[in-house]
C-alpha cells in the first residue's frame, strides 16, 4: 500500500509514519520546508508542501492509495488565529478535494477528542454527546470543529473518510513538545509548584498509532472513533509523575479565578508585549474548567482499541524528555523512567 501522510514530523505522524514503515508500507510524506526531518523513515519520498497552500502538492498525492490527515496548526496561543484556520479548516477542504481528484481510496482525517461535548461536572463523554460550535472554547478547538465537519460532510458526500479522535497522547519522541508534553517537562524541570483541579483522558501515542492503520481498513466511512485510555484528573497524573521520577508532587491546589488571572498577565506581558509564546494561556485555563473524560467503547468495539493503563506511556515520555536533553538533570536521576 502506498501512504500519503501529512504531520509526520509531528508527534503523533512520527509514529503512524514509524509503524507504517515497519508493516511494510510504501510513505509519501508531507513536510513543510522548515520541518526538521531528520527522524522521518529514511526510506520515505518527502514532499516539501504547506497545508495553507495544498495545490502545490497536488501531484504527489498521485497513485497513493489512502492519505492519513495528522498534520494541523495546534496551539493554544496564536497571534494570527487566521493562519490557523486556513491551515486547519481550508487546509483540510483542499486536501480532500485533491485527494478525490487524484483518486485516493480511502482517507483517515486526526481530528481531535477537543471537539467532543464535554461538561464541568466529570460526565464522561462519546461521539454521541450533544454538542455544537459554541461549545468550542478558543481558535485551536474552533478550527479543529470546523476541520472535522468538512470531513464528515466529504463522507456523506461519498468519499470514503474515516474521522479519529485521538484524547490527550502521551509518549516518546514529543520533539516540540504538545501542550501534555510540556506538562511533563515543567514538572520533571520542578516547574509545577501548584495545580488546578482538572482532568484529561490520557493515551499511549503508539496505540494511537494502531488505530490509524487499523482505520484504513475497518473503519466506518463517515464515522468518528474516539481513541482513549485512561481518564485521570491533573493531580493524579502528576502524583505518577513522582513515582516515576522520584520528584514530589505539588500539594497545593490553585483556583480557577487566580490561574485565569495569571493566564491574562502572561498573555499580555509574554504573548501581546514580546511576541513570544505564553506559558499558561486563556484558552488552556478555559478548557481546563471541563473535565475532559471521554469513552472509547465505540473504537474498542469497532477497531479492537486496546485502552489500559499509561504507565507505561509515561514512563517512556519521562525517559525520551530525560535523554534527548529536555530536562536539567541536576540532582535527578529518573530511574523510574
Amino acid at each position: 500500500m502506498k501512504l500519503f501522510i501529512t504531520g509526520a514530523t509531528g508527534f503523533v505522524g512520527a509514529h503512524v509514519a514509524q509503524l507504517a514503515e515497519a508493516q511494510g508500507a510504501e510513505l509519501r510524506l508531507l513536510a513543510r520546508a522548515s520541518s526538521d526531518t531528520s527522524r522521518l523513515p529514511k526510506d520515505a519520498d518527502v514532499v516539501v508542501g504547506d497545508l495553507r497552500s495544498p495545490e502545490g502538492f497536488a501531484a504527489a498525492l498521485v497513485g497513493c492509495d489512502a492519505l492519513i490527515h495528522v498534520a494541523a496548526d495546534y496551539r493554544l496561543w496564536v497571534p494570527d488565529p487566521a493562519e490557523m484556520y486556513k491551515a486547519n479548516v481550508e487546509g483540510t477542504r483542499s486536501l480532500l478535494r485533491l485527494a478525490r481528484e487524484a483518486g485516493v481510496r480511502r482517507v483517515v482525517y486526526t481530528s481531535s477528542v477537543a471537539t467532543m461535548g464535554f461538561k464541568m461536572d466529570g460526565t464522561v463523554v462519546d461521539e454521541e454527546t450533544a454538542v455544537s460550535e459554541a461549545d468550542m472554547i478558543g481558535h485551536y478547538k474552533r478550527s479543529k470543529w470546523m476541520a472535522e465537519q468538512v470531513a464528515l460532510e466529504a463522507g456523506r458526500a461519498g468519499q470514503e473518510v474515516i474521522v479519529l479522535n485521538p484524547t490527550t497522547p502521551i509518549g516518546a519522541l514529543d520533539t516540540k513538545p504538545t501542550p501534555t508534553g510540556r506538562i511533563v517537562v515543567d514538572f520533571l524541570n520542578r516547574n509545577f509548584p501548584a495545580y488546578v483541579d482538572t482532568g484529561l483522558n490520557l493515551v499511549d501515542v503508539d496505540e494511537i498509532a494502531r488505530m490509524h492503520l487499523v482505520a484504513l481498513e475497518r473503519g466506518r466511512v463517515g464515522e468518528r472513533y474516539i481513541l482513549g485510555g485512561e481518564n485521570l484528573t491533573l493531580k493524579q497524573i502528576l502524583d505518577r509523575l513522582g513515582k516515576i521520577s522520584g520528584l514530589p508532587s505539588p500539594t497545593m491546589k490553585v483556583p480557577h479565578a487566580v490561574a485565569m488571572a495569571f493566564a491574562y498577565c502572561d498573555e499580555t506581558v509574554t504573548g501581546k508585549w514580546r511576541g513570544k509564546e505564553p506559558r499558561a494561556t486563556v484558552e488552556a485555563v478555559q478548557m481546563g474548567r471541563k473535565m475532559m473524560f471521554a469513552s472509547s467503547a465505540k473504537a474498542e468495539r469497532e477497531l479492537g482499541l486496546k485502552v489500559g493503563s499509561v504507565e507505561g506511556a509515561l514512563r517512556a515520555a519521562c525517559a525520551w524528555f530525560y535523554k534527548n536533553g529536555y530536562v536539567d538533570k541536576t540532582g535527578i536521576s529518573c530511574t523510574g523512567c
